[in-house]
This record gives C-alpha cells, structure tokens and sequence, in this order.
C-alpha cells in the first residue's frame, strides 16, 4: 500500500520532497496491464457465471497462473499461486454412466458392480458373516408357489434358531389343503407335505416309495360319501396300533387319515382306516 503525506495529516504545508515522495509511491503500487500482483483482496464484486466482474485477470506472485488461463477446477498451492486441480489427486472425478459410484483404492470414483459392491434388488444373495437386521418388522416371504427356509449352518454343531417370546408364530397356525379335491389316481407328493389332501367323487389315494424323508406328514380327507382306497407302493405301511404290512387301505366316509413317514419306505397310518 503506497505512503502518501497529507497536509492535514502533517499539520503543515507539504515540502517539494514530499510532493515527489507521494507521487513515486504511488508510481510504485499502480496496477497495469501485464503487472504480476502479490497480493489481491477484493472486498466486493459482482459474479455472474463464475466470471468477476471488470477482472480479466488475475496474476499472482511466486510463478502463478492467472486465472483466466485456467479451465477447471482451481486450486491453491499453499504459496499465493493458482494452479488447475488435477482430478484423482485433488478431487474425485466423477465417472460417466447412471450407476451407484464408489471411491476406489487410486482415490477416484468409480462405477460400483451389483453382486459385488452391493446387493442389486431381486437377486439371491449369500452373505458369508454373521449378519445383524434392525427392524420392526423383518419379513422372510417365499413367491406364490415356494416357501422361505432357514437352513442349517454347514458346519457340525447344534443349529439354534432365537426367535422372541411374545406373540412369535413359527410354521402354519392351521393345516392347509394343498390344492383341491381328488377326483382322479392321485398320488402324494413332497408338496402335500404338512397339508391335507382332500378326495372327492371317483378320487383314490397312492402313497409312494423312496419319496419322502423321515418325519414328512400329510392328511388325507375323505370327502365323498363312500369309502376310498389307499394304494401303498411304499415298501412297508402300517395301520396305527398294528405289525402288518398293508398293501392297500380303506379310509371311511368323511374320515381322516394322517400319514407319518418313519423313512422314505416305511410310513404308519392313523385314523379312520382299515
């Protein structure tokens, strides 16, 4: 800032020294065209479109750049210069594309992939650590036609499923029919399993070999007014209470029977047949 000497400010008349001192000084501090400025402070301006107004511009000092010969990004280099940022290095340069971004380990952005960096919305997905939901409601739901399962862990041990005390509900709080009536040679499938199958007029029942696992139960109703047959081609069937192998069974009008697999070939029966 120049020095200037003032009368007022020197309570006398200015000497032909100090006239000239004053007018070198500000000799020395003018800006021109092609000057390099130290220091620059504005303290009000007008910015339309990122341009300051009556600034064409800008040099400063230590070898800087002005900066209207810069595009991009600009940056400061800790010694009163203006230099152009370098994507990567001073900031992360977005990549081109509509997809979820990710910083990678070269510190700039990248597209992310699903299945990889994120689990895309109606894919299946295997998480290999524990895992903890936080919600209010968390809802295990199988489509139309399937079922949702919880596995055992794949290694030895006691498989230990918490779930809370209060108004909890685990497996079907009634027993559902798996389709409707039977009016034709029906045999039982893994999909009646833990439903009952209903018979009607001209329908019959097959209990099959080598298909079921031990603990598999499904019931049979009979709902004609006659009784029906029940063909058993598994290996053995018993009748609840007996020791004999049944080839064939007959269950009773409007009666119930509910077949309890001990393994794929040996079921027993109970109800109302015989």
């Amino acid at each position: 800032m120049s020095t200037i000497v003032t009368r007022a400010g020197k309570g006398s008349a200015l000497s032909f020294a100090e006239v000239d001192d004053n007018f070198t000084n500000l000799n020395t501090d003018k800006i021109q065209s092609g000057n390099t400025v130290a220091s620059l402070a504005i303290t009000s301006a007008t910015i339309s479109g990122g341009t300051i107004t009556g600034i064409t511009d800008l040099a400063v000092a230590d070898g800087g750049t002005g900066v209207s010969t810069l595009t991009g990004i600009v940056k400061g280099n800790g010694t009163s210069a203006f230099s152009a940022a370098t994507a990567g290095t001073d900031y992360l340069a977005p990549p081109s594309g509509t997809a979820i971004l990710k910083a990678n380990s070269g510190g700039a952005l990248a597209n992310a992939s699903a299945g990889t960096d994120y689990v895309a919305p109606g894919t299946a997905t295997t998480f290999t650590a524990d895992q903890t939901f936080n919600s209010t409601r968390l809802k295990l739901a199988g489509s139309t036609s399937g079922s949702a399962t919880l596995n055992a862990p794949a290694i030895a041990g006691t498989s230990t499923y918490t779930l809370p005390p209060d108004a909890s509900t685990l497996g079907y709080r009634n027993v559902p029919q798996s389709g409707s009536d039977k009016t034709s040679s029906y045999s039982l499938a893994t999909t009646d399993i833990g439903e009952f199958v209903g018979v009607g007029t001209s329908g019959s029942i097959t209990i099959p070999d080598a298909t079921f696992a031990a603990g598999d139960i499904v019931s049979i109703f009979n709902n004609t007014s006659g009784n029906i047959t029940i063909t058993c081609s598994i290996t053995t069937a018993y009748i609840a209470g007996t020791n004999t192998d049944k080839a064939t069974m007959t269950l009773a009008t409007r009666g119930v029977a509910t077949v309890l697999f001990i393994s794929g070939t040996v079921c027993v029966v109970t109800g109302n047949v015989t």
